[in-house]
């Protein structure tokens, strides 16, 4: 496995996992433990993060001349950094309106 396969599963595997943070916070929030659900985000976050980082890696290569060719692999690493970006935002919005909704209940 070359470096750009290596890293490329290296994103896959941490948004993978922040993804899976993001949807059962808004699933636990959806319950009414808005703290927990608060806390999974964070736990995604911190998933995220390394995912970001091993794909800023690429992008430092690039920009100090090194020639990142890309492939099937990096662009679906690519993508799937980027729908956990936008599922963090969803499960941010709708833990959001459920802390509306319970307080509406109440």
């Amino acid at each position: 496995m070359d470096n750009l396969e290596l890293v490329s599963f290296q994103i896959i595997s941490a948004v993978g996992v922040a993804k899976s943070s993001y949807i059962e916070a808004m699933k636990i929030a959806e319950k009414g433990a808005f703290d927990l659900a608060k806390a999974k985000i964070k736990e995604g976050d911190q998933e995220f993060v390394k995912g970001h980082e091993a794909h800023a890696g690429l992008i430092q290569k690039e920009a100090n001349g090194e020639t990142v060719v890309p492939n099937i692999l990096l662009m679906h690493a690519e993508d799937q950094l980027m729908s956990a970006e936008t599922i963090k935002m969803m499960a941010l919005e709708i833990i959001k309106l459920n802390q509306r909704l319970y307080s509406l209940e109440k």
